[in-house]
């Protein structure tokens, strides 16, 4: 057929002149670049709306009281019992908040967002996690290092609910009810503690760009990300029903929880000051030492829960080594038994990892790279090996393998 025959789509009849790209097929059929466009947006939606069909949460968030949700972090997490207890409490509070909704008149119950104050290693990651497990709700974790103001490089801080949306295979309405932890939270601090004179698009802006998503708010969520798929389709998500959790390390902090606490202490009380000590600091962080730290006073009024995880010491690291359902030693043996190896320990090697975690530092995250160092070797031969049915590691052992290895890069910052 020849060009001067071409009369217009098949689809929509738009005559040729109309149209900006007519591509041919098939028994002289034409689709004009109309038509090839809305038919993308259908079968986008189609896609859409069949991965919402597949999501592995219940729509109702079964909630335990706050003395089961404990237990049941007790079962993963050794010590900072002062923090589990806080955090089953917001917990529970929030979600009774959601579920009972039509039982509160016209009382509004606020949101109960939490921030985590506590050394790298000491378990925030680890509580966030397992209480999305217990309430069987949408979990993601974002790194605040990340995000910049909209406009510049990095990412938008809407790219959290997009994250939280992939979670939950897009269904909106489970997204509303997921949890967030966004660790690194004190990397965003501000350095000084006056509102900045030049643009601070990785710090204070940040923390700016974060209010109206903690507090509650209807934002237009970009599903796969903002920056790499401009003109995607917007999701609209309500924020009030989200639970944010936040953490971070706070180095230095205790310097200025014991400038306040000492301060306070003066006349006949001046001997008071010998009380506070840098080791037990923490115990009373409150929201006044993350204003001084660089949190706007805005962000820390959206994180009303506040709490902290004591440094861990060594009783702690070995009990975390041995007695928690998915302990270290426990993934080992596994690992092992899977192989048709018995792997057993003695009690002097337990002790030698965690003096080498508690010397450098390294918390409990530490004590997964330690034994790594120790049992590489032996998980690399043994499989190969068809007549040893049993490993024995002594403190020779462990030693040998670990006096040749450089702790320091296994420091987290």
């Amino acid at each position: 057929m020849g060009k001067e025959e071409v009369k217009g789509c098949s689809f929509c009849g738009r005559p040729k002149e109309d149209t900006l790209l007519l591509i041919s097929g098939a028994h002289d059929s034409f689709i004009c670049d109309k038509c090839i466009s809305q038919a993308h947006d259908l079968l986008q939606d189609e896609l859409y709306s069949s991965n919402k069909k597949e999501s592995a949460f219940p729509q109702q968030v079964s909630l335990s009281k706050p003395k089961e949700i404990k237990a049941i972090l007790d079962e993963y997490i050794i010590g900072q019992d002062k923090a589990k207890k806080v955090i089953s409490v917001a917990v529970y509070n929030h979600y009774k908040r959601i579920n009972k909704t039509e039982q509160l008149d016209d009382i509004e119950l606020e949101k109960s967002n939490i921030v985590m104050v506590g050394p790298t290693g000491t378990g925030k990651t680890l509580i966030a996690r397992t209480i999305s497990k217990i309430l069987q709700v949408p979990f993601t974790i974002v790194d605040a290092t990340v995000f910049t103001e909209s406009g510049y490089v990095g990412e938008d801080v809407e790219s959290i609910l997009s994250r939280l949306l992939q979670s939950c295979n897009y269904d909106v309405s489970l997204a509303e009810k997921g949890i967030v932890y966004i660790d690194e939270i004190d990397k965003i601090a501000r350095k000084q503690d006056n509102p900045s004179i030049t643009r601070d698009v990785s710090g204070e802006g940040v923390q700016q760009a974060m209010l109206k998503l903690l507090e509650g708010a209807e934002v237009l969520v970009p599903p796969e990300g903002g920056r790499k798929h401009p003109d995607q389709k917007m999701v609209k998500i309500n924020t009030q029903n989200i639970l944010f959790i936040c953490g971070g390390a706070f180095s230095g902090i205790e310097s200025n929880i014991l400038r306040r606490l000492n301060t306070n202490s003066v006349g006949f009380k001046s001997k008071g000051m010998q009380l506070f000590d840098k080791d037990s600091a923490l115990n009373y962080v409150n929201s006044t030492d993350l204003k001084s730290f660089g949190l706007i006073p805005e962000l820390i009024g959206r994180l009303p829960v506040v709490s902290h995880l004591n440094e861990l010491d060594k009783t702690a690291l070995k009990a975390i080594l041995t007695e928690p359902k998915n302990a270290l030693i426990k993934q080992y043996n596994k690992l092992f038994e899977l192989e048709d190896i018995e792997l057993t320990f003695d009690d002097e090697v337990y002790d030698y990892i965690v003096e080498k975690a508690y010397e450098n530092k390294l918390g409990a995250r530490g004590l997964r790279g330690i034994c790594e160092a120790i049992m590489t070797d032996a998980m690399y031969e043994l499989p190969s090996e068809k007549e040893i049915y049993k490993l024995h590691v002594d403190l020779d052992y462990a030693k040998k393998y670990l006096d040749k290895l450089d702790l320091q890069h296994l420091k987290v910052a």
